[in-house]
């Protein structure tokens, strides 16, 4: 078999059949390619049937491209059974084992829609509400529960006894499951892992026949997954795991980088040879990560020449931002690149918004990558139609919000009312305030509504569009229902939205600005011909961009609070800023050309506190770093007074600032010349003539 086109630790990958091995891969490493080619290896120079070789996926993606690269290297293998991800491997176990617990094979797998039928069957059965949020929020509690696998015995077999009138929602969607014989996604792995433990015989055959497993991206492995991989590699001890704790962005759902980082191997191999990026952004992402306590330490490095640095851009708003961003664009493009080859990163899909905006205004084409463009997103279009419907009284609008948040005017309140309205010749709103007091159309969910936008339509001129978006959102109930829905996301892009009308009205304020104004400058861009199939930016979370790669990267929104998350750092403290830093490295990992990262002042309605720059841009080490756009180095201090508040436990020295006149028990008394937020250290000059870079915590002010 040929393997010279491999590098000395790709090869060594490759070779390492035997016994429980490790392998840490960077970004761009080739990782895909030394999986590929160690299957290709087992098959072809030491004669192992495909039937025995487990290579588990993270995702069906992963899959698919695993199959095909082995194809081209073990092309008359029949490899494709066991090359999958943990869920799709668990239902072949079922299949030929589920009737040791009294399910047929022929069991049923409920995809998510089947699932949710499920739930609001539930809900319809005791007479709940059955919203969609209502259901949502009801299939999270039932995964969460479900993380505690003790269900599966305690009320889905067979003999389970039954519970029919428990009181329990939860246990009412299992009985249903299993009068059915119906597994969902958290199910599969459930069972197989019941089956697995009490069975012997259904253990040992599985050890038996799986002479050889492998795992892909075992960061994101959660404990079950875990569990699995290492209870079926019990009698051959041929454990191969390939991932890097430092893209571990996954742990907020489940997965246990820590497992990775623990695991006991008899030999470990790093790829650290990156084949994607420059060295200055290699440089870069590797002194951001270097911060991370809970990891194993890597450097990435490349052969690639050295080319241009990466660039910080300050902005003075966001507006600013984005418009940089487009002219970056259009400056890149007109020097040979096409559109496809530039990405706009953000931490949280509201800030797509401006972006989303100057990218119309310049006609330049864009594809919301694995989501919806802001002004597509339901809660938006809720808000928006609300306003068109206060300003021009449009039936498109009307039959859009009289309903949200639910107001029980159902189809045949409708009915009646567009019937009554066609007579009339008015509007279905008009309409409706003319009959109100009128059979069946006198309900009080539509007297709520009339007075609603009728006291909207009094206060808009003396509110203007801020104050009136803000009463709109309290007494119409929509922030109420948005922030019941407990989506982060959905309640940040109504922030984002009454965030963006205070800036128009900024703008704007020496003209005479109106909501007809706002709302024909918004139509702009809801209603863009979107059929170009041409070469397009793509915008993006961090999160989506996982596995990916492009030329140009743009990270946007570097701000402290935004990125890293301060609910985040918040919530999980250590833990979580650790995982907000491999995010940023996973981010900056993407690019192979340029990588250009960008943040504004002012204030953001999501955190609640003014704009100071991300922590992420003080670590990037000097030399590797351009700075564009005029700051205010006073910034840096707004920086780490927001770090302090959100771990203050991690801060117990006081914030020191240029000019203070500071004393040191050893060294005497000195002037603090330069803040090094990176180090966490201030650089001070002593009366002596000595200067020292020095933690705050021994220091004192005069």
């Amino acid at each position: 078999m040929e393997l010279s086109s491999l590098n000395k630790q790709q090869l060594e990958a490759v070779c390492a059949t035997e016994g429980r091995i490790r392998v840490v891969a960077g970004a761009g490493s080739g990782k895909t390619r030394a999986l590929a080619y160690r299957y290709a290896y087992l098959v072809n120079e030491l004669g192992i049937s495909p039937a025995n070789i487990l290579c588990l996926t993270f995702t069906n993606k992963a899959a698919q491209e695993m199959r095909q690269r082995i194809a081209k290297l073990v092309p008359e293998g029949n490899f494709n059974d066991f090359i999958c991800t943990i869920h799709a491997f668990c239902v072949k176990v079922l299949r030929k084992e589920i009737y040791r617990v009294g399910y047929p094979k022929s069991f049923v797998v409920l995809d998510e829609e089947d699932a949710k039928a499920l739930a609001k069957e539930v809900l319809e059965d005791v007479n709940e509400d059955r919203t969609e949020t209502t259901v949502q929020n009801f299939l999270n509690e039932i995964a969460q529960r479900k993380a505690d696998q003790t269900y599966v015995g305690q009320y889905m077999l067979p003999d389970s006894p039954l519970v029919s009138s428990v009181s329990d929602n939860f246990v009412r969607y299992l009985e249903k499951q299993k009068r059915g014989f119906a597994l969902d996604f958290n199910d599969i792995i459930a069972f197989a892992i019941y089956i697995l433990d009490r069975f012997a015989s259904a253990r040992e055959y599985w050890q038996k026949e799986l002479n050889y497993i492998m795992v892909d991206e075992a960061q994101d492995c959660s404990g079950s997954d875990w569990y699995i991989a290492d209870l079926l590699s019990k009698r051959h001890n041929n454990l191969f795991i390939v991932g890097d704790p430092d893209q571990a962005i996954y742990e907020w759902r489940g997965a246990k980088p820590d497992l990775f980082v623990s695991f006991k191997s008899d030999r470990d191999i790093i790829l650290n040879q990156n084949y994607r990026s420059t060295p200055e952004i290699l440089d870069a992402a590797n002194s951001i990560i270097a911060n991370n306590k809970n990891r194993i330490p890597k450097d990435l490095f490349t052969r690639r020449p050295l080319s241009t640095k990466v660039v910080h851009f300050h902005a003075k708003n966001e507006k600013e931002e984005a418009e940089y961003v487009a002219r970056k664009i259009v400056e890149m493009a007109g020097q040979g690149s096409s559109l496809s080859d530039f990405a706009i990163l953000f931490r949280a899909a509201y800030l797509s918004r401006g972006l989303e905006q100057e990218l119309m205004k310049c006609k330049l084409d864009y594809t919301m990558w694995g989501g919806v463009r802001f002004f597509d997103r339901k809660e938006i279009k809720d808000v928006l139609s609300y306003l068109q419907l206060i300003e021009f009284g449009n039936d498109l609008a009307f039959e859009r919000v009289v309903n949200v948040p639910s107001r029980k005017l159902g189809k045949a309140f409708l009915s009646e009312l567009r019937k009554r309205a066609s007579v009339d010749g008015s509007s279905l709103y008009d309409t409706l305030k003319r009959h109100i007091n009128d059979k069946p159309l006198n309900r009080p969910g539509a007297h709520e509504f009339v007075a609603l936008i009728e006291n909207c339509r009094s206060y808009k001129m003396a509110v203007g569009i801020t104050g009136l978006m803000t009463y709109l959102l309290d007494e119409s109930g929509l922030m109420r229902l948005v922030r019941e829905d407990e989506d982060e996301d959905r309640l940040e892009n109504v922030e984002e939205l009454l965030q963006s009308i205070m800036a128009y009205e900024e703008e704007n304020k020496e003209d005479d600005v109106t909501l007809q104004n706002y709302l024909q400058d918004v139509a702009l861009y809801t209603n863009l011909d979107r059929k170009s199939v041409g070469p397009r930016i793509r915008l993006m979370t961090i999160h989506q961009s996982k596995g990916l790669e492009f030329p140009h990267v743009f990270i946007t929104g570097l701000n402290e609070g935004i990125f890293p998350s301060a609910r985040t750092v918040r919530e999980r403290r250590v833990s979580g800023l650790e995982e907000e830093r491999r995010l940023m490295y996973v981010a900056a990992t993407r690019a192979e050309k340029t990588l250009i990262l960008t943040e504004s002042e002012g204030f953001n309605m999501a955190t609640k506190t003014n704009k100071y720059p991300s922590r992420f841009i003080a670590e990037i080490k000097k030399g590797c770093l351009v700075t564009e756009g005029t700051m205010d180095e006073t910034l840096w201090e707004g920086t780490r007074e927001l770090m302090r508040s959100l771990m203050p436990e991690e801060w117990t020295e006081q914030a020191l600032k240029k000019g203070d006149k500071v004393v040191h028990k050893v060294f005497g008394g000195g002037t603090v010349a330069a803040v090094n937020l990176q180090q966490d250290a201030y650089e001070v000059h002593f009366e002596n003539g000595d200067i020292r870079n020095i933690r705050g915590k021994f220091l004192s002010l005069c």
